[in-house]
């Protein structure tokens, strides 16, 4: 497992960048669950790595501000019984949301104005649903 996590085309991280922890999982695991240690938290130093560019760090370390501690960020995997299956999910994982954190911003909304066709329709809404409501009022007693 010590290949190097590829993000992008241009970003691979190499092993040595990647921190990872064992601990006892909870769940799957039956009676190998007091031995095994098949939880893996995956940590990546986003604000130390040089295997970023300097422009995708700063993009990564604002969308995941909120994620982040003292500029690492930590993925967890327990869902499987084996060690191996765990490790190879948090490295998805990780992967994923470095790779969604360093995706350019999409293109700016071009502001439109809406149809006269469309301000009719709404208008006409309006106008229906004010009747509605009006014929709603007191009940009037018979003379």
């Amino acid at each position: 497992m010590d290949e190097e996590l590829v993000v992008t085309n241009r970003v691979r991280i190499p092993p040595a960048e990647l921190t990872e922890r064992f601990s006892h999982a909870s769940g799957p695991g039956g009676q190998g669950v007091n031995t095994a240690d098949s939880r893996v938290e995956l940590t990546f130093d986003v604000a130390g790595s040089p295997s970023l560019p300097p422009t995708l760090r700063e993009r990564a370390l604002a969308r995941l501000a909120g994620r982040l501690v003292d500029g690492r960020i930590t993925v967890v995997a327990s869902e499987r019984r084996s060690q191996l299956a765990n490790r190879r999910i948090a490295r998805e994982r990780l992967a994923q949301l470095i790779r969604e954190a360093v995706a350019p911003p999409p293109p700016a909304r071009r502001k439109t104005k809406p149809t006269r066709g469309s301000k009719e329709r709404r208008l006409a809404g309006k106008k229906r649903r004010g009747e509605i409501k009006r014929g709603r009022g007191r009940a009037r007693p018979d003379d």
